[in-house]
């Protein structure tokens, strides 16, 4: 069984018991979050597609941790111009773990 649930302008395909890194959420560590943005969900060899979302179906998550991505290097260079920009940031993030998929209201 997976789900595929829209979060921070992102689409993820989850599954039960999956840690996952989404865009940044303000809550607490340990918190209990809810995602009701379903797109689709698979549960055997029932497929069933939300229009535009899953109605009823909902995603139970705990976060984990708050952090820090990688850095992303930006490097911009006009040629014979002696012109060179260096930039970066790190994204943050939020990672979560992925406890429950419930669609029963649904079917």
């Amino acid at each position: 069984m997976y789900a595929v649930v829209k979060t921070g302008g992102k689409q993820y395909k989850v599954t039960i018991g999956q840690k996952l890194k989404i865009e940044q959420i303000p809550a607490d560590i340990g918190q209990e979050i809810i995602l009701d943005c379903v797109l689709m969900i698979e549960s055997g060899e029932k497929v069933i597609i939300g229009q535009p979302t899953v109605p009823g179906a909902i995603i139970t998550t705990t976060i984990l941790n708050h952090g820090k991505h990688d850095k992303v290097k930006i490097f911009k260079i006009r040629r014979r111009k002696h012109y060179q920009k260096h930039q970066g940031h790190r994204q943050k993030y939020t990672e979560i773990y992925i406890k429950d998929i419930n669609f029963n209201d649904f079917i």
